[in-house]
């Protein structure tokens, strides 16, 4: 089974030494995603996690689209905050881009620090039986 990396100018670069996403067999492990703007490399939403947290979901929706596969098709994802304060403004925004019925399994985790002092990061797994 040969590993294939995944890109797309749609979401942000890599800022080290990972793909934003890759694929192996049926599978797709993105990397974890902060508010960057794809185009411009800034942060979007400043202090708000609401403005934050929809970047995040569009970033990863996007790798996901150059995947082959979207939301539907996601089985886990780990969401990191600098402030489990924001738990319910992250899940506000998070919850518009979930079917309820078929929603991943999640884990949600306080963290002392993100990149560049964001407030969240995402990342995820999805299936992806067919290739882009």
């Amino acid at each position: 089974m040969t590993k294939v990396i995944i890109y797309t100018t749609n979401a942000p670069m890599p800022v080290g030494p990972y793909s934003q996403a890759v694929r192996q067999g049926e599978w797709v492990f993105l990397a974890g995603q902060i508010a960057l703007d794809p185009k411009t490399g800034e942060i979007v939403g400043g202090e708000d996690v609401k403005e934050q947290t929809r970047q995040v979901m569009d970033n990863l929706a996007a790798v996901l689209k150059a995947a082959g596969t979207d939301w539907s098709q996601v089985v886990k994802t780990t969401v990191y905050l600098a402030d489990l304060n924001d738990f319910a403004a992250m899940n506000e925004i998070y919850a518009k881009y979930m079917d309820a019925k078929t929603a991943p399994a999640r884990a949600c985790v306080e963290v002392s620090r993100l990149p560049k002092g964001v407030k969240v990061e995402i990342d995820c797994i999805a299936y992806c039986p067919t290739m882009a």
